[in-house]
């Protein structure tokens, strides 16, 4: 193998090639259910779930779904926080071979419907809380089911007991219909006798929608073989970590890819024990490092940023802790510094993307921290930085360009966008828009992006999808959102409108009309009321523009 300029940066132990198990992720739960079938799989506000009674779990409720008539290839919608359910549906869907489709459950009506359709989805696993919503879409959508999960079902007692009344009456009113089924009354008609495996290797597994450039949201295929793999490769990143032995808080929600893979996938390749926490707000996630001491926590910058700023946090004994995984957004080096002196702990910085299933770079466990890079690609990735109008030139080690990436965790492909699929996909290679450069060591730095994307609190936002709703505010005349740096989210996002002549607006009333049609991260935190929009002569809005007159604000500031 041809030697890598990274490969001086593994930590001792570390393979440069991996020979990849094909093992499925459901084959996966099973041995782990078979090698340590007491040990915790899920521990859910302190109800315990073994592995034995996981994939017990997943065989029942894969015997419901494939009686509801879902047959291999089926597309299955997923439409949930980070529950017990979530991970039972996940991997009944790709035990009986059909295809798990990760939806945000944040995600308004109008973004909901427009997934459902766009992934052919038959049926939809969600909260008995969504219910209302996805029946307002419903004729609208392919969907023959909707499965309502109650967010209470696998809590302790008496922790079940005191869920809050409110949510408590909203699901005694919720009758079934034929087209309405609770998750609870269903999985318990069945045994738990294993299911064959149907998935095969090479074969589309997942769904996880990304953002575009465009605005329409592109389902990004990933196959068997892109989980597996990229397990297997962040795997072999930690030579020192036995099966069994960890105990991780699932910050990362299961329906980003982030948290499908480093979360539900990885956490069950290795046996591990999974903290749920539907809600990683610091708060809770601060009562369960007291009372559970987990030995890895992960989580996008906003969650560390939100636990240092806890007094409490920062008073605790933190020793037990061994590493932290963060992903999204780049970690700040006050960050970096701030959870090293409270913990000791190694603070691994991880990059990718959907399209990498996500994993391509890491910091180096045990190695060389540094701050303001990604780490270096893991085994069998390659990545090169070329010339940004060029991908066939390659730039030399220390000069940026586009980061380009190839291995067996590179997608399939958009699910039915060929075109959209080929813009970014070169002989093997994944053109991520993003722009980069390496040091001397092989450590990669995130420099700037080609793409305009927004990156706030982890999540992926683009501007042209907030730029469509403020275009039909029937007051904006024009509009174009901006990334702005902000202390606590990495960016947020700044609307800059041009209202039409003999019209009055205000900042509260263009923030209210976009929480009507958006995700709550998505909606603009700053506006701002402009004469007219920067463009060139051609009439195309200067979007970078506007983005160096808030870097400049903010540099004299």
């Amino acid at each position: 193998m041809k030697e890598k300029l990274w490969y001086k940066s593994y930590a001792p132990g570390v393979p440069k090639t991996i020979d990849y198990e094909k093992t499925l992720i459901t084959e996966a739960l099973t041995r782990s259910a078979k090698n340590f079938p007491n040990n915790t799989a899920l521990n859910y506000m302190g109800n315990k779930i073994t592995y034995k009674q996981l994939d017990g779990m997943v065989n029942q409720f894969a015997r419901v779904l494939m009686d509801l008539g879902v047959k291999k290839g089926d597309k299955v919608a997923v439409c949930l926080p980070n529950l017990p359910q979530t991970l039972i549906s996940n991997f009944a869907i790709l035990r009986i071979g059909a295809v798990a489709v990760q939806n945000n459950p944040l995600y308004t009506e109008r973004e909901l419907e427009y997934q459902l359709n766009d992934s052919d989805a038959k049926i939809i696993i969600t909260l008995t809380l969504l219910v209302p919503r996805i029946q307002k879409i419903l004729a609208g959508t392919k969907l023959e089911k909707i499965i309502g999960c109650h967010i209470h079902s696998y809590l302790p007692f008496p922790k079940k007991q005191l869920f809050p009344l409110v949510k408590k009456a909203m699901v005694k009113n919720l009758e079934t219909t034929d087209a309405l089924l609770l998750f609870e009354d269903l999985i318990g008609k069945y045994g738990t006798t294993p299911v064959p495996e149907k998935g095969k290797w090479e074969e589309l597994s997942t769904l996880i929608y990304t953002g575009g450039t465009t605005g329409v949201a592109k389902g990004v295929m990933l196959s068997h073989k892109n989980i597996s793999s990229n397990v297997q490769q962040f795997c072999s990143w930690f030579t020192d970590l036995e099966d069994a032995k960890e105990r991780l808080v699932g910050t990362f929600p299961i329906f980003h890819s982030a948290g499908y893979t480093a979360i539900q996938n990885f956490i069950t390749w290795k046996a591990f024990e999974h903290l749920i926490i539907p809600r990683p707000e610091p708060k809770a996630i601060i009562d369960l490092v007291k009372k559970y001491k987990p030995t890895f926590i992960p989580g996008a910058p906003t969650i560390f940023v939100g636990l240092l700023a806890d007094p409490e946090f920062r008073k605790m004994n933190l020793k037990f802790v061994k590493g932290f995984f963060s992903g999204a957004a780049p970690l700040a080096a006050d960050t970096i510094r701030d959870l090293k002196d409270l913990t000791g702990a190694t603070i691994c910085e991880v990059y990718g993307s959907t399209e990498t299933t996500p994993i391509a770079t890491v910091t180096p466990w045990g190695g060389t921290i540094k701050p303001g890079t990604v780490g270096i690609p893991v085994p069998d990735t390659d990545i090169k930085i070329v010339d940004a109008d060029d991908y066939t030139k390659e730039k030399k080690q220390g000069e940026a360009g586009e980061i380009a990436i190839k291995g067996p965790q590179i997608m399939m492909g958009y699910y039915k966008k060929p075109e959209e699929t080929a813009k970014v996909l070169k002989d093997g290679w994944y053109l991520t828009g993003d722009i980069g450069v390496f040091d001397e060591d092989g450590y990669l730095s995130v420099v700037d992006r080609k793409k305009d994307m927004i990156i706030a609190a982890g999540y992926n936002i683009y501007p042209i999808e907030v730029d469509n709703i403020l275009f039909s505010h029937p007051k904006i005349l024009e509009a174009c959102t901006v990334g702005v740096n902000d202390p606590y989210r990495g960016e947020t996002v700044k609307a800059f409108c041009v209202v039409k002549p003999g019209e009055t607006l205000t900042e509260a009333d263009v923030v209210a009309f976009c929480k009507q049609n958006l995700a709550a991260y998505k909606v603009p935190r700053v506006v701002e009321f402009i004469d007219e929009l920067p463009k060139t002569a051609v009439g195309k809005v200067l979007r970078r523009e506007l983005r160096d007159r808030e870097d400049k604000k903010n540099k004299k500031a």
